[in-house]
């Protein structure tokens, strides 16, 4: 099945380039565009996407605020920022409001294209200069996690198990063991322990 794939941009010209960079693009299918918050939320109650790219700058309200609400209305749907801006902290609060990945509005077909293909294994993608600044920052010894994962680590730090964990966040206790061994791999450390004090020191938590 194709991969159905909506924009929300509001910026007219930058919605054509993309459609026309997707409309021949075998296994996607394009459905729809919005120009801003209120509208892209709108078509959502009638029809859902498995893909949204989603600008940072909306007129309404901001991407980044934007993909918060939609990750809670439709956790399903997969959602790649898209801007011009390509400082670390907006590709960073665009991950942890539940982003799958981060494209930068001078990305090749290529880059786009695999953006969304990536997104919809469930990996996370960043376009080459994004990658770059997720780099530098990944190089200060500093793991960049989601806020999901920052919130398991805060309770994992005051000592509840996997099972206490999961009821207080409603989620199944398989998911918060992904959690707990995605974050030790993350901060590389060999246990619990160490994480929480790395944790700390990062001032994570």
């Amino acid at each position: 099945m194709a991969i159905k794939v909506f924009i929300t941009d509001d910026h007219y010209m930058v919605i054509e380039g993309i459609y026309s960079l997707l409309q021949n693009e075998k296994g996607i299918e394009w459905i729809g565009h919005a120009t801003n918050a209120a509208s892209c939320l709108a078509f959502l109650q009638q029809q859902q996407p498995d893909v949204i790219l989603m600008d940072i700058n909306l007129p309404d309200k901001s991407g980044i605020d934007l993909c918060i609400e939609v990750k809670k209305l439709y956790p399903h749907i997969f959602i790649l920022g898209l801007s011009t801006f390509n400082q670390q902290s907006f590709i960073q609060k665009m991950m942890d409001n539940g982003a799958s990945g981060y494209v930068l509005k001078n990305a090749t077909s290529l880059e786009l294209i695999e953006a969304i293909k990536t997104v919809m294994l469930g990996k996370t993608y960043f376009s080459h200069q994004a990658a770059q600044v997720m780099l530098h920052n990944k190089q200060e010894n500093k793991p960049i996690i989601t806020r999901r994962e920052t919130e398991v680590l805060e309770l994992i730090s005051t000592g509840m198990t996997n099972i206490e964990i999961a009821d207080k966040l409603f989620v199944s206790t398989s998911t918060i063991d992904t959690h707990r061994k995605n974050l030790l791999a993350k901060f590389e450390a060999k246990n619990v322990a160490s994480m929480v004090r790395m944790a700390i020191e990062m001032k994570y938590i």
